[in-house]
């Protein structure tokens, strides 16, 4: 709150106090709601730019859907930075490895995920998509394609995913339309998630 942040900046003998019990006492790092729809021949990612540290918003503009392996698959992280940019890299590794075969590149980077004792410290979740295939791969080694066309993640993941579900069966809306009104409802409803997609 408010009053924690004035605390952490009074002076106690010429030096700032507070940020080490600011910083320390836990407060988790969230951002992001990222949605991915598909409907038809079309498949939209669409993520918001919030990142916040325990009621503060540290940065309103992030980056966080990526194209990779030369922009045929799609990917949206929620976590930490140093996280997703490893995962990434990974994932493209898997993905040279198996080219144009993106449920074996995300089934072998999970499995690599689970099994090594660095990675499994890794804390995010990683949707994928390309043109016939949408997953959603976890650091607890799994890899789940969904049932309704719709994955989202991160703290507005569930709104996101209801709003999409409620729309999607709508025939004159578009994927594009679907993912945009499901991030509204979800920036509405979760404060970690804004209005910057």
């Amino acid at each position: 709150n408010m009053f924690g942040l004035g605390r952490a900046l009074v002076r106690r003998n010429n030096s700032l106090i507070g940020f080490r019990r600011l910083f320390s006492r836990g407060e988790k790092w969230r951002s992001t709601t990222i949605l991915c729809v598909r409907k038809g021949e079309k498949v939209v990612m669409i993520g918001d730019g919030q990142v916040s540290m325990g009621n503060i918003v540290y940065k309103p503009n992030v980056t966080k859907i990526r194209l990779v392996d030369e922009g045929r698959v799609m990917t949206g992280i929620a976590g930490g930075t140093a996280d997703a940019i490893a995962l990434l890299e990974i994932l493209e590794g898997k993905l040279s490895e198996f080219p144009g075969q993106l449920k074996r590149a995300s089934v072998e980077m999970a499995k690599d995920w689970r099994k090594d004792k660095f990675m499994r410290r890794y804390e995010a979740q990683l949707i994928v998509a390309d043109s016939s295939l949408s997953l959603l791969i976890t650091g607890q080694g799994d890899v789940f394609e969904p049932h309704d066309n719709i994955i989202a993640i991160g703290s507005g993941g569930p709104y996101a995913t209801a709003a999409a579900r409620a729309l999607i069966s709508r025939d004159e809306t578009s994927a594009r339309e679907i993912a945009e009104s499901s991030m509204h409802i979800a920036a509405d409803l979760c404060v970690f998630t804004n209005h910057n997609f």
